[in-house]
């Protein structure tokens, strides 16, 4: 029987971690699929999700590999409105890799820790201690883990042509892990250039856009602050996907969509691997344009339209019936229908 940490946010046994982890690399793969085939998000946007999608995963593997066999450190999960890693763990990946040569040189010599485990499974027919069962992980994660692919705090993507038929000539993405709620974010800004070539002032969008769009904030402020500190940019769609919370017995908030979850599992009525994924898409469009400053040095800026928000949800089956006899009233406030995605099935 699975133990599980409702009132902590440490993993603290290897079945916490092989349950935690498979729940939350078979969910976010599942939802990857999910919102390509109801296009939920466009065709260029759909990539970049992937992308910033699989570096999440990369990131929550090399933990994995990480804690798998340590004693004395254990992974923390952020139990209110997340069930994602604590921002923190993302953290320790990056400086960890950052010293890779470091703790390479002190750890065993590779032939020499295998010659030792054969010595002790066929010579001594004993198991491997866990000491030596960690060496060995820790030779894996800081051998094979790579610091460029670890989702760091800011995720920078690339601008881009839109494709044909968009109003907007470019589009640039960037995703955050926003430290208060400890969930990604991915955001995407469709754009106009009052220039020859974008290029030449990325490095000024890139830095403006982890100065100031780096956290959640409302949209419209954030789209603000871009418009006013880029003079050359002309902001006309900003979209926001807020990837979370994932309810599950991970997590511990008063989200009423974790709670139902909850207690349905306390109380047997559904598997200790159920599980929902909230999804949130916040968009703002540009209106119209008015130009603002001196005579001599007027800048354009954006008049924004209202936010509009969308909430959709992804479940199981059974747990959207579930959902729907227990929260009819969130149901009915989503984009669309519950979004029906595979059951988990541990083994």
């Amino acid at each position: 029987m699975i133990v599980t940490p409702l009132d902590s946010a440490i993993l603290d046994s290897k079945e916490q971690y092989v349950f935690y982890h498979k729940m939350i690399d078979f969910t976010l793969k599942e939802l990857i699929v999910a919102v390509q085939e109801k296009q939920i998000l466009n065709q260029q946007e759909v990539l970049l999700f992937k992308q910033y999608s699989d570096l999440l995963l990369y990131s929550i593997e090399a933990m994995r590999v990480k804690y798998m066999y340590d004693d004395e450190e254990n992974m923390k999960v952020d139990l209110t409105d997340s069930g994602f890693p604590n921002y923190l763990e993302f953290r320790y990946l990056f400086n960890d890799l950052e010293l890779r040569e470091e703790y390479l040189g002190k750890l065993t010599n590779i032939e020499v820790l295998k010659e030792e485990f054969l010595d002790t499974l066929m010579r001594k027919k004993e198991p491997i201690s866990k000491r030596k069962l960690f060496q060995a992980a820790s030779i894996v994660y800081y051998t094979s883990a790579k610091k460029e692919y670890i989702f760091n705090r800011f995720v920078q993507g690339k601008i881009i042509k839109t494709t044909e038929g968009t109003e907007e000539e470019y589009l640039v993405s960037w995703s955050f892990y926003d430290v208060t709620h400890n969930r990604p974010y991915i955001c995407f800004m469709y754009f106009n250039y009052d220039g020859k070539n974008v290029l030449d002032y990325k490095d000024e969008i890139y830095s403006i856009l982890k100065n100031v769009a780096d956290r959640d904030m409302s949209l419209d402020t954030m789209a603000y602050a871009i418009d006013k500190r880029l003079p050359k940019v002309f902001p006309k769609r900003i979209r926001r996907v807020d990837l979370g919370p994932l309810h599950n017995v991970f997590a511990k908030d008063e989200n009423k969509v974790t709670h139902t979850i909850l207690q349905s599992i306390a109380n047997k009525e559904i598997p200790l691997e159920s599980y929902a994924i909230s999804f949130k898409i916040d968009e703002l469009k540009s209106a119209s344009e008015f130009k603002e400053g001196s005579f001599f040095s007027k800048q354009t800026f954006q008049r924004w339209d209202a936010i509009f928000n969308q909430r959709y949800i992804f479940a199981p089956h059974r747990i959207i019936q579930l959902l729907y006899n227990k929260t009819p009233e969130i149901m009915n406030k989503l984009a669309q229908s519950p979004i029906q995605i595979s059951e988990l099935e541990m083994k």
